[in-house]
């Protein structure tokens, strides 16, 4: 028996697959879950920032009466009801909202919370002064923004392994990551730290990488090179979908990345055997599949 994510032309010639490990993990779920079900008890709902970095999702939820709006609008609110998504708040994020009664629907996802609470009680050590507090992640991301605001605005954010070569090897240095990095990039941050620390400084380092996360990358380059042509489905704003994206493309150059239907190269159909659909974790499974239908009927 074929399997429901597997599909093959009337000819047989063509397979189409959707990769089963693709789609939202566990903190976007969550999230959604929690904004579906306050919506549905009526009333209106904002949400701070777009819930997950899929455009096609944010409009669905917008139909059902989710409102997104950014951090100024937010500190305007008075006496609302806000949805805080899975990527985790800095702490004047809640001082706003005690101060301007709004009721918060926290959806932050439990790994980043806990990743959160691990860095502020870094932070609240005496020793603080005397060592820097580094995190491995994307500057301006959400997550990024609230595990920085855990310290004051005091932690370092390098982006990529190149750039740990600004921190002074002569203090001390705590190092975490952003819960979406790559695994390959922190060992290789980890590595030249080691190296260059000062026998008189300390270093600390904690893998605070999603293992959700993280294994989709050798599930999702082992999908890539068992299909002769990839689309890779994920919104333009999305990091992990870059990164995912990426890891498709080293082992199948055939691959394109899409967020709808209607970006599908109907050109490069009749050329593949098989075609895999695949996504990030912010890419919704009824996306992926409305994808897949719409392959089925073009071969």
């Amino acid at each position: 028996m074929i399997p429901s994510n597997i599909y093959y032309s009337k000819n047989c010639m063509t397979k189409v697959e959707i990769d089963e490990g693709s789609g939202f993990c566990f903190g976007v779920v969550t999230a959604i879950h929690k904004a579906e079900e306050e919506l549905a008890k009526g009333g209106k709902l904002y949400c701070l920032g777009d819930i997950v970095h899929n455009s096609r999702e944010v409009e669905r939820l917008k139909e059902m009466g989710l409102v997104t709006i950014n951090h100024d609008e937010f500190n305007r609110l008075h006496d609302a009801k806000v949805l805080l998504r899975a990527h985790g708040e800095p702490p004047e994020t809640y001082e706003t909202a005690r101060r301007n009664n709004i009721e918060i629907i926290d959806a932050t996802c439990p790994v980043v919370l806990r990743l959160q609470k691990r860095i502020k009680q870094e932070y609240d050590q005496e020793d603080t002064k005397d060592k820097q507090i580094v995190i491995y992640g994307k500057n301006g991301h959400a997550e990024v923004l609230g595990l920085v605001g855990q310290t004051d605005g005091k932690a370092i954010v390098i982006e990529k392994p190149e750039e740990v070569q600004k921190l002074d090897f002569g203090k001390s240095i705590r190092l975490y990551s952003q819960t979406t990095k790559s695994l390959d990039g922190f060992k290789e941050i980890v590595a030249y730290i080691e190296e260059h620390i000062s026998p008189q400084a300390t270093f600390e380092y904690y893998d605070t990488i999603c293992r959700q996360v993280a294994n989709r990358i050798p599930n999702i380059r082992k999908f890539a090179a068992s299909h002769d042509l990839i689309f890779f489905v994920s919104g333009k704003k999305s990091s992990n979908g870059k990164m995912l994206f990426s890891e498709c493309q080293k082992v199948n150059p055939n691959s394109h990345l899409i967020d709808s239907v209607e970006e599908i190269d109907l050109s490069l159909l009749s050329d593949a055997g098989s075609i895999g659909i695949c996504g990030a974790t912010s890419t919704p499974k009824w996306l992926m599949e409305e994808i897949y239908e719409a392959i089925k009927n073009r071969i």
